[in-house]
């Protein structure tokens, strides 16, 4: 399973409810008592939306923003590539101690607002940046009483490791909200404050005099108010089907590269990622591998894990940078957004979309996990004709044993809930519905249509 997870992603929440569970306060309203539904497991309650995704993707999307050094790009994959840089800037890499100077040139886009004004925003892009390139996304929030945040960091990306060490920011706050690794969380919901607009501002460098030049597809940023709540409404089954995934485990590679979070053990999130970007055919090249130790089996999960560290947060748990790692193969998309239940979940599988899903749980609340975790990636391929969960856990003893089947009400509940009693008895945080969707760069129309209706722009 994937190490604890830090303050970062549902704090503010854990901290609200910790305080009304102390003072003798009844828990806050599920989503399906904000819908005005009550959680009876009622089969005919759909749950309320509470995300809204935003992306740029298209060459007119490209047109809207502020071009400072790049220009647009059109044909099959429309993006923005750094063409004139306007400068060049001194950057030293805080893991390396090293400091170098880069050419550098940006892209802004317009205001956006937020069809659900939010208490949390999840930035997510997809790029190439050649030996000798980097990038770094901001994010700059408007509040609901019309103030702004400062310009976040959002993430300082390479796809290799040779020239930057790819990094979240710390330490990034305005009294009203922090950044919290990949996350910017308001920090007190209960005031009523959400960020109601977001614009996003690229900045991509190269080595002075290099030709190299960074290139980016897609920018997407999720904004969600997932209300408190300690269980969901349940979903009705509506699908049986199930996709043929790689299956790999994690636990087979415990020890290997302990520079990389103590190895395998918390490779949850890039060996489930690397089961989907395998399943729509992204393979690694015997060069690309070769770095690996040749006695160790299924190098391309070690590969996988090295390739989204994020050492800051010091784990392979960064949700963006797996979605970017995704996106360097070949005619892939990577996004992070947040789902509603099992519903979206069965519209994705049939059009042949796998997912991954972020979970925390006791072990007795999943029955067949046989551990419980603080934070876990798996990767839902399918259901059951009984409507129950289909999913590929890499914490798991070995390949063959990375198959399970998991009741559909227990699944969905730990999946979409935001709290949560941890071990101790005391309140913890859930993710709300992160869920990672990759696909393809072209689309079927099929594809397009489901990945559509769960919000995903395409």
């Amino acid at each position: 399973m994937s190490r604890a997870e830090q303050p970062s992603r549902r704090r503010v929440l854990a901290a609200a409810v910790a305080a009304a569970v102390a003072g003798g306060s009844a828990p806050a309203a599920t989503a399906a008592t904000a819908a005005g539904a009550t959680d009876t497991g009622d089969a005919e309650s759909a749950p309320a939306r509470y995300v809204d995704h935003r992306a740029w993707i298209t060459y007119a999307d490209w047109l809207t923003g502020a071009a400072q050094g790049v220009r647009a790009v059109a044909g099959a994959r429309p993006g923005v590539v750094l063409a004139a840089p306007l400068g060049s800037v001194d950057y030293t890499d805080p893991h390396t101690k090293t400091t170098a100077a880069w050419e550098y040139a940006t892209w802004t886009s317009p205001v956006r607002a937020l069809a659900v004004p939010a208490t949390e925003v999840i930035a997510s892009w997809n790029a190439s940046t050649p030996a000798g390139t980097w990038l770094q996304v901001e994010l700059k929030g408007t509040y609901s009483d019309g103030k702004e945040t400062p310009w976040y960091v959002m993430g300082r990306w390479a796809s290799g490791d040779q020239d930057i060490r790819r990094t979240s920011v710390d330490g990034q706050a305005d009294g009203r909200s922090t950044v919290w690794t990949d996350t910017l969380a308001v920090d007190d919901a209960s005031t009523g404050l959400r960020v109601a607009a977001v614009r996003l501002r690229l900045t991509l460098y190269r080595r002075p005099g290099s030709e190299a030049a960074p290139t980016v597809w897609r920018l997407g940023v999720t904004g969600s108010d997932v209300p408190d709540r300690f269980t969901v409404v349940a979903s009705a089954p509506g699908l049986a089907r199930e996709l043929i995934v790689p299956r790999y485990s994690q636990e087979i590679h415990r020890g290997r590269y302990p520079e990389y979070d103590n190895g395998g053990e918390a490779w949850c999130s890039p060996t489930s990622s690397q089961m989907i970007v395998e399943y729509w055919g992204g393979r690694l090249t015997p060069a690309q591998l070769a770095w690996v130790d040749p006695s160790y089996s299924d190098p391309q999960v070690c590969h996988a894990a090295r390739y989204t560290y994020d050492y800051q947060y010091g784990g392979c748990g960064n949700w963006p940078f797996n979605a970017a790692y995704a996106a360097t193969f070949a005619d892939l998309q990577g996004v992070v957004t947040r789902l509603g239940s099992l519903t979206d979940l069965e519209t994705l599988i049939a059009a042949g979309i796998p997912a991954m899903t972020s979970q925390s749980f006791l072990k007795e609340e999943l029955t067949g996990a046989g551990y419980g975790t603080s934070g876990h990636l798996m990767t839902v391929i399918g259901f059951t004709a009984e409507g129950d969960v289909i999913a590929n856990d890499p914490f798991s003893a070995d390949d063959a044993a990375v198959r399970r089947v998991y009741r559909r009400r227990e699944f969905e509940n730990i999946w979409l809930r935001t709290k949560r009693y941890n071990a101790s008895g005391k309140v913890a945080s859930g993710s709300g519905g992160v869920c990672y969707v990759y696909f393809p760069a072209r689309p079927t129309a099929r594809q397009r249509a489901a990945l559509t209706a769960v919000g995903v722009p395409v």
